[in-house]
C-alpha cells in the first residue's frame, strides 16, 4: 500500500525490446547504426521536420544548435527564465551571455511582452541577441506565433527548446518546429525516453549534416583519423535509438493517458479554494507531461514546500515548479526582463513560490493517483484547520 510513487518514471513497453534485440543480434551497439538512422527519420516525420540528428542529450542538441546559429564569445542569447538549467548551460559553454525573459501568466511560457521590451532595449543599444531560446514547459508550446513575429521583425533566429513538449501542438503544428532549430529530450523522466538522449530537428539539411559531423568528433573523411574542426562526443547509440523507436510508436497513447491524469486531478480539486492548475492555451494542445498545480498560501494555509514534504512522508514524489534562472546563484549577474510588476516580483517568481508538480507518469494507476489525491486533500484539510485555529487565537 505504501509503494513509492514517482513523479514521472520511465514507461517501457514491448516494442522497445524488439528493436534492442535487433541491435544486439546484429552487433550494432555503437553510436551509429540502423536504429539511429531510422529513429531520426521516424521522429522527423512525426513532428513534420525535414531532418533530425539523434544525440546523447537535449543539452547536446541545444549546444550544437547554438553553434549552427553562430553563437560565440561575447554574444547575447535571450532565454526563458522559467526553465531547467540545461536550457542555459550551452550558452555559457560558448562564452555567450544569457538574458532572461519572464513567463506569461496565461501560458507559463515565454512572455511576448517581456521579449518585446528586451528586443527594443537591445536594438537601441546596438546589441541584438544572436538567438532566442524559447522553452515550452510541462508539455505546452509557447506562443510561437507572437514570438516568431517579434524575432522576424528584429532578424533574430529562434531555437525551440521543446524538451518537455514533444507531442504538443501550436495551431495544429508540432512544438519544436517553429524555429530555425528545435530540440527534444529523451531523459528518463520525459514523456518518451531512451534512458538518456536528445534530438536536434530542423528544415536545413546541410546544417543538420554539419551538426552530425560535429557530434562525431568532427572526423574528416580520410583513411587515418583526421580532424580540422573542434568536435564532440554527442551521438546516440544504436541500442538507445532502438528504445526510442519503440517509445515513439506509443507516444500518442501516452499523451492521452497523461491528459486523463491531469483531468482527474483537476476534477478532484475543482471546488478547492486556492488551488488552480497550469492553464491550457487556446492556441494549442498540451501533452500535460507534468500536472502542475498552484497553491494560494492565504486560501489554503500551506505552501508547495510543505506539500512536497507531506507527500514525501507518504512515499510520494513531487517537486516545486522550476526555480527561475534569474534566481540561480550561478546566473544572478545576468539581465532579466519581467513580464508584470506583481507583489512577488514577476510571473516566474510567483509560479516558483506557489507551484508544485504532481505525479504524472503514464504508468500511474488509478489507485496510485487516488492515493496522491487523498494525501493532498488530507494535507490541505489539516493546514486549513491549523490556520483557522491560529486565527481564532490571534496567532
Amino acid at each position: 500500500m505504501n509503494q513509492r510513487i514517482f513523479l514521472s518514471p520511465p514507461h517501457i513497453g514491448e516494442a522497445e525490446a524488439g528493436f534492442v534485440a535487433e541491435a544486439f543480434e546484429s552487433n550494432w551497439i555503437a553510436p551509429l547504426g540502423p536504429n539511429v538512422d531510422a529513429f531520426e527519420q521516424e521522429l522527423a516525420s512525426y513532428v513534420g521536420a525535414q531532418g533530425a540528428v539523434a544525440l546523447s542529450s537535449g543539452t547536446a542538441a541545444i549546444h550544437l544548435a547554438l553553434k549552427l546559429l553562430g553563437v560565440s564569445r561575447g554574444d547575447f542569447v535571450f532565454v526563458s527564465s522559467l526553465t531547467f538549467i540545461a536550457s542555459v548551460n550551452p550558452v555559457l559553454y560558448e562564452g555567450a551571455e544569457p538574458v532572461f525573459i519572464d513567463a506569461d501568466e496565461t501560458t507559463w511560457n515565454m512572455s511576448p511582452r517581456a521579449l518585446q521590451r528586451a528586443l527594443e532595449d537591445a536594438k537601441r543599444a546596438g546589441k541584438l541577441p544572436k538567438a532566442v531560446i524559447v522553452v515550452s514547459l510541462y508539455g505546452q508550446s509557447a506562443d510561437m506565433g507572437a514570438i516568431a513575429e517579434l524575432c522576424e521583425h528584429y532578424g533574430v533566429p529562434i531555437l525551440e527548446d521543446a524538451a518537455e513538449s514533444l507531442g504538443a501542438t501550436y495551431r495544429g503544428s508540432a512544438s519544436g518546429t517553429f524555429g530555425q532549430f528545435g530540440i527534444y529530450s529523451f531523459n528518463g523522466n520525459k514523456i518518451m525516453t531512451t534512458s538518456g538522449g536528445g534530438m536536434l530537428v530542423g528544415q536545413d539539411l546541410e546544417a543538420l549534416k554539419l551538426a552530425r559531423f560535429w557530434a562525431t568528433q568532427s572526423r574528416d573523411q580520410a583513411l587515418h583519423y583526421e580532424h580540422s574542426q573542434l568536435g564532440f562526443n554527442y551521438r546516440m547509440s544504436n541500442v538507445l535509438a532502438g528504445i526510442g523507436r519503440g517509445q515513439l510508436q506509443v507516444l500518442d497513447s501516452r499523451i492521452e493517458t497523461r491528459r486523463a491524469i491531469f483531468d482527474r486531478y483537476a476534477a478532484a480539486f475543482s471546488d478547492t479554494e486556492g488551488v488552480s492548475f497550469m492553464p491550457e492555451a487556446a492556441y494549442g494542445r498540451s501533452t500535460r507531461w507534468l500536472t502542475a498545480m498552484t497553491l494560494d498560501p492565504k486560501a489554503t494555509g500551506t505552501t508547495p514546500e510543505a506539500l512536497v514534504h507531506a507527500l514525501a512522508e507518504a512515499n510520494i514524489e513531487a517537486r516545486p515548479v522550476w526555480k527561475p534562472m534569474h534566481l540561480q546563484p550561478l546566473l544572478r549577474e545576468y539581465a532579466y526582463y519581467p513580464d508584470l510588476d506583481i507583489p512577488l516580483g514577476s510571473v516566474s517568481d510567483q509560479l516558483f513560490a506557489t507551484g508544485i508538480c504532481l505525479p504524472s507518469g503514464s504508468s500511474l494507476t488509478l489507485e496510485q493517483q487516488n492515493r496522491v489525491i487523498d494525501c493532498i486533500q488530507s494535507h490541505l484539510s489539516d493546514s486549513h484547520r491549523l490556520a483557522s485555529m491560529l486565527a481564532a487565537n490571534g496567532g
